[in-house]
């Protein structure tokens, strides 16, 4: 079973540890669209009261993976579609916030960005699939925190658990191709930077485009038979 990152979780609440489990037993397909979650029993297998995991409730019905009901809630899952869209709007995040920073002052960030593609590369020396998730989502938070924009970063905040489940679950799937697929995902990270650093609109543009479909085509082996509930009932 998949985990989140220990430097992910260090200060989170109860409710949200809560949360990012079942984030990524969704995702994973454990929990399935149209089951149903109990407050009750979720409570008793953390041995907690109810409180942290209505919590976590409100925070899984936020990403769209539950549909609250009284007392507990129905998973209605996320689809290779849904995970798509998710990935959509990252990308204009990010698009926006690269070309923000590529027409300013760089040089902290560009340290700052290195330093993350270093602990990636010694997260995959030692084969930590979770660390190489964490400092990928923390590269790529970092040029958003950049752009400087209260809204964007609003929305990313609001976004970014549900992308750490996916990428901890795409993670699986670069590393089961082995060292040279790694180092390319890696290298990937340093052409980001290499086209920040131009200061060039077209360049980052491009750099965005091709770092995002890259990235859909690991999502479409990562997910290959996700459904949701709708997708059940139709059948």
């Amino acid at each position: 079973m998949l985990h989140f990152p220990e430097l992910w979780m260090k200060d989170a609440s109860l409710g949200e540890r809560i949360a990012n489990e079942l984030r990524l037993l969704i995702l994973e397909n454990v929990i399935k669209p149209g089951d149903i979650l109990s407050e009750n029993q979720i409570a008793r297998k953390y041995g907690t009261s109810r409180s942290p995991v209505r919590d976590a409730m409100k925070a899984l019905a936020n990403d769209g993976l539950i549909r609250l009901e009284r007392m507990g809630a129905r998973v209605l899952g996320m689809s290779l579609n849904d995970i798509h869209e998710l990935y959509d709007v990252r990308e204009m995040i990010e698009d926006f916030a690269q070309q923000r920073v590529s027409a300013g002052y760089q040089d902290q960030l560009s340290r700052l960005l290195n330093q993350m593609i270093d602990k990636m590369e010694l997260a995959a020396k030692y084969n930590n699939h979770n660390d190489f998730a964490y400092f990928d989502l923390i590269f790529h938070e970092e040029i958003i925190r950049h752009a400087n924009h209260k809204r964007i970063m609003n929305l990313w905040k609001s976004m970014r658990s549900l992308i750490m489940a996916v990428i901890i679950v795409t993670t699986e799937d670069v590393f089961a191709h082995g060292s040279d697929h790694v180092a390319w995902v890696i290298e990937k990270h340093r052409k980001i930077v290499r086209s920040l650093l131009t200061g060039n609109k077209k360049d980052v543009e491009q750099s965005v485009v091709s770092y995002f479909q890259d990235s859909k085509r690991t999502l479409d082996k990562s997910f290959p038979e996700l459904e949701t509930e709708k997708d059940r009932f139709d059948k």
